[in-house]
């Protein structure tokens, strides 16, 4: 029972499944629009619109809209940028300068011994920063750092070079290749490496 908990709060921390869903779904709405329409601006209007119904429904139902109201904020972000250059492509930008910056955090974190894993999951584990002291926890905190760190460089190694080509279709279709499934692999590779080792208990 307490592998099963801790599973539900580790998947709940790195975002869950409804903040996979509202941070997702404006930008697969985006990419149908723009081949349906092939009009830029209807599928700007197509993806902000998603992400502001997804947001009333979530505060309808008084529901955690810690993701969905970050998500607004990039899809608003997003269309912003494809719109003033008029190039459907930049839609991507901030997905690819987040991945940059998430990457380049949990990098550093992992570095310095102060995994950003065992930060955000350690206090919802009821192990605080104990782990830091108890070298088979750090390790596993640790490990799991560097899935994070794939992930995020991965992606930007595999979309960079297809932004830049200008390949609208391949972009998006490659940017929710890599999203849901690469997401939800790595949070179960983190559950996966952080279950063999037991929790830090207070003495």
């Amino acid at each position: 029972m307490e592998h099963k908990d801790d599973k539900a709060k580790i998947l709940h921390a790195l975002g869950g499944k409804k903040g996979i869903l509202d941070s997702g779904l404006p930008a697969l709405l985006f990419l149908i629009v723009f081949n349906i329409s092939h009009d830029l601006h209807t599928a700007l209007y197509g993806a902000v619109g998603t992400s502001l119904v997804l947001t009333i429904i979530r505060l309808a139902m008084r529901d955690t809209i810690q993701h969905v109201i970050s998500g607004l904020i990039g899809v608003l972000f997003c269309a912003y940028l494809a719109n003033r250059s008029g190039n459907a492509a930049d839609f991507y930008i901030p997905k690819l300068l987040t991945n940059l910056g998430y990457g380049s955090a949990y990098l550093i974190a992992n570095i310095v011994g102060w995994p950003i894993i065992g930060v955000i999951i350690g206090p919802l584990l009821g192990e605080n920063f104990l782990w830091r002291n108890h070298s088979a926890r750090k390790r596993a905190y640790t490990r799991a750092g560097w899935l994070w760190v794939a992930l995020f460089f991965g992606r930007i190694a595999v979309q960079y070079p297809i932004y830049r080509s200008g390949n609208v279709n391949l972009l998006g279709t490659v940017n929710l290749a890599m999203g849901y499934p690469l997401f939800i692999a790595t949070a179960w590779g983190t559950w996966l490496i952080l279950k063999k080792v037991p929790t830090v208990k207070a003495d």
